[in-house]
């Protein structure tokens, strides 16, 4: 009988994994030829591409969200409500635990109207050479180079992207792990930073590096748009050439917590595998106005600093009794609600997906039959 259960259990594994490689086959190609295609529209009527563009690119995303979702992994929410938040220029910073944050991410953004659309990520330099680089290439996402020796030349290089792409692409949310890596590679270095200057030592998450908020809040803050011009007050604008006037200002900043049963988080080879248990992540935010955010670079980073300390009591309260503390936490919390996906949609999706890359297949072989035969 145990045999027969681990052998379901493998082809379970095995099913999964080739369903996952098979879905990024005939989505990631088809989302490209589908850019390639529509092309002429970023150079003569640029709005309408991007907005083609961030649908087609939430598609894509709320595939990855199917995933974990299938696999039993569900997500609850709690906290502040964030409602106010979703049509709005937001930050979010987050803990970042494994693999699994982002595509867990996704599937939370995926049931929020006009977040996926609208969304920048700012990741790693190494993500662009994955499976997935190409369509955050595409959708012009943020590489950011770790190391001190670029660490001033890839903030600059942040300047340069929120003024040329996040501001004039219109783009509402931007997400970034204030950390800097996964918390197994960051908490030892942490922890010694910790002692050596006088600071929380934390063990539920690292101490977070402040450059890119700094970046971020000085160019694209509510009271102050010195690298991007405008005027010094909530309603700062942007003009690039003549093309048009775009608000330039961040209004709130979203902390969120990202909590995994028992600390244990899950990977990426969980979500396309499913060996791991169906389990329950939960999503802590905390919602900050922007204009909060102190702009000194030593306030702000006691404000960062004081974020993660937080974060470290909310994680530590809630693997000691499974729930989280709100008191002094959030002024209104919403009660804990489970992100509830919609399966008819995921089974359309797949639909297009694959008859889309059906009609890209045969448009390819005609034409290589035409110049080859």
């Amino acid at each position: 009988m145990e045999f027969f259960s681990c052998f379901a259990f493998l082809c379970k594994c095995i099913l999964r994994t080739m369903f996952v490689i098979l879905n990024n086959v005939y989505c990631i190609p088809t989302y490209v030829v589908w850019m390639v295609i529509i092309f002429p529209l970023k150079r003569y009527h640029p709005d309408l591409y991007w907005k083609i563009e961030g649908h087609f690119f939430h598609w894509l995303l709320a595939m990855v969200s199917m995933w974990s979702w299938s696999a039993g992994y569900d997500i609850v929410e709690l906290g502040d409500d964030i409602r106010t938040c979703l049509e709005d220029r937001t930050l979010v910073i987050a803990n970042h635990q494994s693999t699994a944050d982002v595509p867990l991410l996704m599937a939370t953004f995926n049931t929020k109207k006009n977040v996926l659309p609208n969304l920048m990520w700012i990741m790693d330099r190494i993500f662009k050479y994955t499976n997935f680089g190409i369509v955050s290439i595409l959708h012009e996402d943020f590489f950011i180079v770790s190391g001190k020796d670029k660490r001033g030349e890839s903030l600059q290089a942040l300047v340069r992207h929120l003024r040329d792409s996040y501001i004039p692409r219109r783009r509402k949310w931007m997400v970034l792990f204030p950390e800097g890596g996964f918390l197994r590679k960051r908490r030892e270095t942490s922890q010694r930073f910790a002692l050596r200057n006088n600071l929380p030592v934390l063990q539920h998450v690292s101490l977070p590096r402040v450059g890119a908020l700094q970046t971020i809040v000085d160019s694209v803050g509510p009271e102050k748009n010195s690298n991007l011009g405008g005027n010094n007050n909530g309603d700062s604008t942007v003009n690039f050439d003549g093309v048009g006037v775009y608000p330039a200002h961040v209004n709130w900043v979203l902390d969120i917590t990202i909590a995994y049963p028992e600390g244990k988080p899950l990977d990426l080879g969980a979500i396309v595998t499913g060996y791991r248990k169906p389990c329950k992540t939960f999503l802590f935010y905390r919602l900050f106005p922007c204009r909060e955010v102190p702009r000194d670079h030593e306030a702000m980073t006691k404000w960062l600093y004081d974020r993660f300390v937080e974060k470290e009591e909310l994680l530590d309260a809630y693997y000691k009794t499974g729930k989280f503390p709100t008191e002094g936490f959030c002024a209104s919390p919403i009660p804990p609600q489970e992100v509830s996906q919609d399966c008819l949609r995921f089974a359309i999706l797949h639909l297009f997906f694959i008859t889309s890359s059906y009609i890209h297949f045969q448009l390819l072989s005609y034409v290589v039959s035409y110049f080859w035969y």
